[in-house]
């Protein structure tokens, strides 16, 4: 295998730049091929920012009631709030809604909003997390935990995650015993499916066969990040980039394993106060609301964006703007980067 872009590699945090702002929890973020980024917000929808830096929120709005929430400690269990995003084929938004716990699609220019799925043989789903499309315009969706609370579930001790497949319709088990499943990605030819254990804390893969079935579990990288994993994304290399959230870091895991640290903006106390907790059975919101660092607290997703595939946006679950930088690896492309 050629020699890996990210050898000596480190963001250089000068050349760290912003796009956007006023938002409120940009935590999934998607890019377009025309530069175009579109962001989960939590005051009800999804903002559009344009190329010149132009923004618009496009709020969710169905027969359903699409409440915001007022402040850190409510906004993480109250009322709509988009969490993960993908595009459908036609340019609309697929929502995994972190608050209606329901799975979602948004008309982008109308915000009309579409119940996919709320249920699972006739029980609600969980906490919904993240949504990806595949090259067969299927749909897998996480659930983090069936705690309403998801603050509760942040423990090493509660296993009670899953994967769902969204196909025709219908919403169905694929894997389960996840610790706090968040993000899922697949590799290039989609022959494994990665998925974040955020309270293992780990990277998990399964071989996926092409029915949507999922086996061979095992784990990749470390079997222990020592913190808490959010959001995960392939480069062209193969290389894993995910982030560490509350800890605010940025890290990689080669093709070959090895966990390396992007950057790192981590508060050295906090951090230890939050994963002593964490150890101990469960983190105290008060802990997890202390921790994070300045660039855009709680990193959650990375997202490759420009021309070039080479533009690095971080998602947050406290910014109010996105942050950026350049790799010097271009990034796998999802599945809609040549659809529109």
């Amino acid at each position: 295998m050629p020699a890996n872009p990210l050898d000596g590699f480190v963001v250089d945090r000068t050349q760290i730049g912003y796009v956007g702002e006023g938002l409120q929890r940009p935590e999934c973020i998607l890019a377009e091929r025309d530069g175009s980024l579109w962001a989960a917000d939590a005051r009800g929808g999804v903002v559009h920012i344009r190329p010149d830096g132009s923004q618009e929120l496009i709020t969710q709005n169905d027969p359903g009631a699409f409440a915001g929430a007022k402040d850190d400690a409510t906004r993480f269990t109250v009322g709509t709030l988009p969490n993960g995003l993908a595009f459908a084929r036609n340019g609309d938004i697929v929502i995994s809604n972190f608050g209606t716990d329901r799975l979602e699609i948004m008309e982008r220019k109308t915000g009309r909003t579409t119940v996919l799925a709320d249920t699972l043989d006739g029980k609600p789903i969980g906490k919904v997390n993240f949504v990806l499309r595949d090259s067969r315009d299927r749909l897998w969706l996480t659930i983090s935990t069936r705690i309403v609370n998801w603050m509760e579930a942040v423990s090493p001790n509660i296993v009670d995650g899953y994967i769902a497949l969204y196909e025709n319709g219908r919403l169905r088990v694929v894997a389960d015993d996840i610790a706090f499943t968040n993000e899922i990605r697949f590799d290039a030819n989609e022959e494994w499916l990665y998925v974040v254990e955020t309270c293992g804390p780990k990277i998990t893969r399964f071989r996926a066969a092409p029915d949507g079935s999922l086996s061979d579990r095992q784990t990749f990288g470390p079997e222990d990040h020592g913190a808490p994993i959010d959001g995960i994304a392939f480069d062209a290399h193969g290389n894993l980039w995910g982030t560490h959230v509350m800890m605010d870091r940025i890290f990689a895991i080669t093709p070959e394993g090895e966990l390396r640290i992007i950057l790192d903006d981590h508060d050295p106390w906090t951090s230890r106060v939050l994963m002593k907790e964490f150890r101990a059975g469960g983190a105290s919101t008060e802990a997890m609301l202390a921790a994070g660092g300045r660039i855009a607290p709680w990193f959650a997703s990375i997202t490759f964006g420009g021309e070039d595939l080479r533009t690095v946006y971080i998602g947050s679950l406290r910014g109010t703007r996105i942050p950026f930088f350049r790799s010097p690896v271009a990034g796998l492309p999802m599945v809609h980067w040549n659809e529109r």
